[in-house]
């Protein structure tokens, strides 16, 4: 059985699916971009801010299922240029108590949805 969450303090789905399911124990978050949710603008102006912007929404849909960033136990970040990598790790390490990180993988890709520069979505466990 899965259950379906959505929250106005993230932004809204650009498409065809959900911010997150729970299964189990086990929720998934779908990948966050920089959009404040309140003004439905994107947050690209640095990738620091743009990152803060995408940890926030992402606590937004955590918070929905009553879930918090220690609950997170696999993350994937995908960014458009490696040579963004160190501050992404700043500010994304800042929502993390220190040695309890999860697992994670980030990739560069090409392109990522509305021009953004970093997406990530997450996985956690009740």
């Amino acid at each position: 059985m899965k259950k379906i969450y959505n929250t106005s303090n993230a932004p809204s789905p650009l498409g065809p699916y959900n911010q997150a399911v729970m299964a189990g124990n086990m929720f998934f978050t779908s990948g966050q971009i920089a959009i404040n949710s309140k003004s439905g603008e994107l947050v690209i102006n640095n990738v620091k801010d743009e990152t803060k912007q995408v940890m926030e929404n992402l606590k937004a849909v955590l918070n929905s299922a009553n879930l918090d960033f220690k609950n997170i136990v696999k993350t994937s970040i995908f960014i458009t240029s490696m040579n963004d990598f160190n501050d992404i790790n700043d500010v994304y390490g800042s929502f993390f108590e220190k040695g309890q990180e999860p697992a994670r993988e980030t990739v560069e890709v090409a392109k990522l949805p509305a021009g953004v520069n970093v997406e990530i979505s997450m996985i956690a466990i009740i």
